[in-house]
């Protein structure tokens, strides 16, 4: 089962909105390769929800809920949505910095593309960073 990474600015979708809402659909990817990311997404898998602009940390936990479908509001048969709910939130959150300085994590998508607002993570990475966060997920 795939890992992935989905990027909010707290400002904008904070972690706590998440929660409040338990369900949400995830939109406003404008990117390809982002894009092709949400369109390899599956129900079941999980995602870990970061922090983008201000924190810059994963927070959260969230499952893929609904896999990806089109967006009514876009005019690009290419961008869509996908559903997400959150599973937990970490223990301890896990910041940008901790992660550029964690040999496991030097191939993340995360750093090698920073811009990238939905994005892969390998077990690997997955299993490190949930070390490092405190959490079993």
């Amino acid at each position: 089962m795939a890992h992935w990474l989905v990027k909010s600015e707290p400002a904008k979708y904070p972690w706590a909105q998440m929660v409040k809402d338990k369900r949400t659909h995830w939109d406003g990817v404008h990117n390809f390769q982002a894009a092709n990311n949400m369109k390899a997404m599956k129900e079941g898998e999980r995602a870990f929800f970061y922090h983008s602009n201000e924190g810059k940390e994963i927070v959260g936990v969230v499952e893929i809920v609904r896999g990806f479908y089109p967006n009514p509001d876009e005019p690009s048969p290419h961008f869509g949505l996908v559903d997400v709910a959150p599973v937990m939130p970490v223990n301890k959150p896990v910041t940008l910095a901790e992660m550029k300085t964690t040999p496991e994590l030097k191939n993340m998508a995360l750093i090698r593309q920073s811009r990238l607002s939905v994005c892969p993570v390998t077990d690997a990475e997955w299993a490190a960073v949930c070390k490092m966060a405190g959490i079993k997920a």
